[in-house]
This record gives structure tokens, sequence and C-alpha cells, in this order.
């Protein structure tokens, strides 16, 4: 009798995907352009492929200046800091819900998790930290003008994370009147 040979699963290939919240209708809604880019990811990478991919999401959430988001810092109390921290995790956690539900009704594994600081700085370290196979970002499709105000976080990935980054530009279609907004 002949001894089979064991199976050898291959890896899966992890795909991280840095997500944000739209700026039109706030918490726990995902951007236009994160959509986009989670939709582009299953449609054009992963398609039927589901059991050879992980999605790895992050979200990285910007305190205001004053660290204070919506409490007055003038009137801050020890509860207030309690409070907002309660009510950050809350929406970081409803915005990653959408994206985790969807991967699960496809079939593809996925890890969520939410980070604070600036995006650019934040997504790069958790790429060097994490170090997956492929980063995909949205992008707002903004012109030079609008780029120098508002900055983009996609260019900065582009440039300076160590891996391979796709980024997937808003259709035409899907740009709001402000193509700030997202």
């Amino acid at each position: 009798m002949a001894a089979s040979t064991p199976v050898v699963e291959s890896p899966k290939t992890r795909i991280m995907m840095g997500v944000n919240e739209s700026s039109m209708k706030g918490y726990p809604h995902a951007s236009i352009s994160s959509k986009s880019a989670f939709e582009w990811t299953i449609n054009k990478i992963i398609q039927s492929n589901t059991s050879g991919f992980k999605l790895l999401f992050l979200h990285v959430q910007t305190p205001d200046e004053d660290g204070f988001d919506d409490v007055d810092s003038i009137y801050a109390s020890p509860e207030d800091f309690r409070d907002a921290n309660r009510r950050d995790k809350i929406k970081g956690a409803h915005l990653l819900e959408y994206f985790v539900k969807r991967s699960h009704e496809i079939g593809v594994a996925c890890e969520a998790w939410v980070k604070k600081g600036d995006p650019k700085e934040v997504i790069c370290h958790e790429v060097k930290r994490i170090q997956p196979d492929l980063l995909v970002v949205g992008n707002r499709g903004l012109g030079p003008f609008q780029r120098v105000f508002v900055g983009t976080v996609s260019e900065f990935c582009v440039k300076h994370c160590e891996c391979p980054v796709v980024t997937i530009k808003r259709s035409a279609n899907e740009t709001p009147q402000d193509p700030v907004d997202d």
C-alpha cells in the first residue's frame, strides 16, 4: 500500500486595507473610496479564490488637535477622557463591522483593528509590523491644488510603505459635488 502524500496548504495572501469613515455621513458609514477599494479587491484580486486570501482591515482614528474630539478641553474631567475613549472605540468598531460582515458573507478570512494617530504614519507602521503581501487604499482623486491643502494618504503610502501598494481611485460617478468629501 502506497503512502499518501500529505497535502500542504499554501499560506494565504494577506491584503491589508486602510479604511476610513465617510466625511459626508460620519460614522459608522465607510467612505466612498474605502468601499470602492474593497469592492475592487474582491472583484479583481480575490475573485472566486476566497480561501486563498486574508483581508486585514485597519482604521486609523485621527484625534483633534487638542486630543479631545467632541469634548471641550477647558472643562475636561477624568470622566470626559473615559467617555471619549469609549465613544471612539465604538465608532471604530461600527466602521469595521461593514467590512468584516461583507468579508464573511463572501467567505474571505479577515481581521480588523483600530489605531489612533496620523493615518499616513500609522498605516506605514502597521505595514512594517504586520508585513502584508499587499496594501490597498482608496484614493479620492484630488487635483494638485486640493492635494496641497488636504494631503493624500495614498501617495504617502506608495512612497513609504514596505510592500506593494495599490491605490483605487473613485469613479467619476461616485465623486460628490465637493471632491474633498468622501
